[in-house]
């Protein structure tokens, strides 16, 4: 179970209650007697926390509509030309 500490205590015995974090690892502070926040040690994300990067190039591939083939640009080039 975590420790508690007061949000006085935190104010006017900070080192009290960073050796409570140190040690317990985890301290519950209270407003008024009531539970509010929990302190707990920092601890840096690692590579099996980093999210992956985006392949935004992928994305983008995609997304994008296929090319049209050449045969198909010429013939929709002759409909659009009409009588010209």
């Amino acid at each position: 179970m975590a420790s508690t500490a007061s949000v006085r205590d935190l104010r006017n015995r900070f080192p009290k209650v960073r050796k409570l974090v140190e040690s317990q690892g985890e301290v519950l502070l209270t407003d008024r007697g009531i539970p509010r926040f929990r302190l707990t040690l920092y601890s840096a994300a690692g590579a099996s926390g980093a999210p992956m990067p985006k392949d935004y190039l992928a994305r983008m591939k995609r997304l994008q509509p296929r090319p049209m083939s050449k045969k198909a640009a010429l013939a929709l080039d002759e409909e659009n030309r009409g009588e010209r």
